[in-house]
């Protein structure tokens, strides 16, 4: 049985492992680090982790966001940070499962929007936001140019 828990200082190991499997450009030890940073501020974020026993095979960040949130209508904004969930638990509706808890958090501290992006070509992602009741609602290129 997989269980989802609020992620605690014994989870960062795990936590982070996952971390960098979704964003490998950045260093486990950057991501633990960041990690830590977040559990400072649990009014502002949820780190939910996905527990099989004490190992970590899932995770689910999000946080409150009070500036505009592209597509949406309201502030504050809940907005789904990550969310990753280890290949060989993949499957079972644990994604799923993390979203809501999600949703619920944010629901109870007044959010009435739940946001999140992906890169434009990350086609598996998209998939699953869609599966998971997101809405698409904008696509954005940025630019920018050296001053």
């Amino acid at each position: 049985m997989i269980a989802i828990f609020a992620a605690g200082p014994d989870h960062l190991d795990g936590w982070a492992a996952l971390r960098h499997a979704l964003w490998d450009e950045t260093p486990a030890s950057e991501h633990r680090a960041e990690a830590e940073e977040q559990l400072v501020e649990p009014e502002r974020f949820l780190n939910l982790v996905a527990l099989r026993g004490d190992e970590v095979v899932g995770f689910a960040e999000a946080a409150i966001r009070h500036e505009y949130v592209n597509g949406c209508e309201t502030s504050p904004v809940l907005f789904l940070e990550g969310i990753f969930v280890d290949e060989a638990v993949r499957r079972q509706g644990l994604a799923r499962r993390l979203v809501q808890a999600v949703a619920d958090w944010g629901r109870a501290r007044g959010c009435r929007e739940f946001a999140s992006d992906t890169w434009h070509d990350d086609l598996e992602s998209h998939a699953f936001h869609l599966a998971a009741g997101f809405a698409e609602t904008e696509r954005v290129v940025y630019f920018r140019q050296e001053l």
